[in-house]
């Protein structure tokens, strides 16, 4: 931990949750004048932030996403250069590989999504994607191809904004778990951490996995759940491709230090809680979609978010469930690590063994449409929302850090948000599953 900020009586903004979008909100709240405060019960980027694959990507995404996407690239350049590259950030483009006809269909019918914002996104013939990674043994029909695409180092990049951010005046404060919201006659005045309450009027809730819990705490549901996802880093390799790629069982990226990030593709594992049962109506569409993309297992381990053991109700003056596990840190896959090592060496048999160097899993907040939550709550005014990234927010998340900021202090946004309003859930809106590509 390096952030150990003085915690003042009062804010214009705090800030609960310290991964890309709420340091993202800090900058921007920051860069406005306003007294912001980030509160992190662990440490920053100590969760998904900093375990995701690093991938930077408009394509593929929800079209409400796309142009959120694009400023969201926007900050990244203009965040590296600022830190000298300091986040790792490259252009090295993106390629989702056709393994049969019927999926570059699937990506054809996306196509259209990208054209209408200019993006370089194209679709790749059988020879193309062959031409694309030389010396993949693996037979593609095709490719999705966006070389404008980009890649940075997560662990790197979420640290360097943070430490952005406190330049420019954010108070960051690591070890702090925020208990509750303070509330005075109807709307929140506040926040209660561990260490005292800071007075303000504006709270953006950033707390990815966590988000829900706190939120029901005050009433406030959302059927947000968690999976398991498991990644690994090989050594220092030779390079085979620069940017990142997927196929319907492994996803590669070429890493910084000369490694790839690995990981099984289209494969989650979500651990059976009281939340999975109050929310599984809602998921039966993503559920429909892909049958076999979800392994079930029975019980999350102790102290987990939707854990059967994890307090729903807890005094606000005495220890929270965010103080027992100051940071989601689950077991990764071993058999799954074992799987996607096999994997890459039978597309690349000429790298020879895969050094695996180092494995780790995250917990991936996920919504039933695929789609984030990004609004303010009516029954709690002075309340943002900024949660359920649904596997990729990294790239996004400082477009929708920005976003929040706005909306908690009253400013214009800049895009239409309504695919991402809280109110869907509730309001007897049908919900449509993103593309999830």
């Amino acid at each position: 931990m390096t952030h150990s900020a003085t915690l003042p009586e009062a804010a214009d903004v705090v800030v609960i949750g310290g991964g890309i979008a709420g340091v993202s909100a800090a900058i921007f709240a920051a860069e406005q004048g306003l007294r912001v405060v980030l509160l992190e019960k662990g440490r920053i980027a100590g969760e998904q932030s900093s375990r995701n694959w690093g991938w930077i990507r408009a394509q593929g995404r929800d079209a409400a996403e796309i142009p959120v996407m694009l400023e969201a690239g926007g900050h990244w350049r203009k965040w590296d250069a600022a830190l000298g590259g300091a986040t790792g950030l490259q252009q090295t483009g993106v390629c989702y590989l056709a393994e049969d006809d019927a999926t570059v269909a699937k990506y054809a019918e996306w196509l259209p999504n990208a054209q209408a914002h200019g993006m370089s996104t194209r679709i790749l013939s059988a020879r193309e994607a062959a031409d694309l990674l030389p010396g993949n043994r693996n037979a593609y029909r095709g490719a999705l191809w966006t070389p404008d695409d980009m890649r940075a180092e997560p662990w790197l990049a979420v640290p360097a904004l943070a430490r952005m951010a406190a330049e420019k005046g954010a108070l960051i404060r690591e070890g702090c778990a925020v208990r509750g919201l303070d509330i005075a006659a109807g709307r929140v005045s506040g926040v209660i951490t561990e260490s005292g309450t800071i007075r303000a009027d504006a709270v953006i809730l950033a707390g990815g996995a966590w988000s829900s819990l706190l939120l029901r705490r005050h009433g406030v549901f959302i059927p947000q759940l968690s999976v398991r996802c498991t990644v690994a880093a090989t050594g220092p390799m030779p390079e085979i491709f620069t940017g990142g790629a997927v196929d319907s069982k492994l996803a590669f990226r070429r890493r910084m230090d000369g490694g790839y990030s690995l990981a099984p593709a289209g494969y989650h594992e979500l651990y059976i809680g009281p939340d999975a049962f109050r929310a599984f109506r809602g998921y039966l569409p993503q559920l429909w979609a892909d049958p076999m993309g979800t392994v079930y297992r029975p019980l999350a381990p102790r102290g987990f978010p939707d854990g059967w053991g994890t307090s729903r109700r807890w005094a606000l003056d005495g220890e929270s469930p965010f103080e027992r596990m100051r940071i989601l840190d689950p077991a990764p896959n071993e058999a799954k690590v074992a799987e996607i090592k096999r994997r890459f060496e039978a597309a690349y048999p000429e790298l020879g063994p895969v050094p695996i160097a180092a494995s780790w899993a995250g917990m991936i907040d996920t919504m039933p449409d695929v789609v984030p939550v990004v609004d303010t709550i009516s029954d709690l005014p002075g309340l943002t929302v900024v949660t359920g990234m649904s596997g990729h927010g990294f790239g996004i998340g400082p477009a929708f850090g920005q976003i929040a900021v706005a909306m908690a202090t009253g400013g214009e946004l800049g895009h239409d948000m309504s695919r991402f309003r809280y109110g869907r859930f509730h309001d007897g809106t049908r919900l449509v599953p993103g593309p999830n590509l």
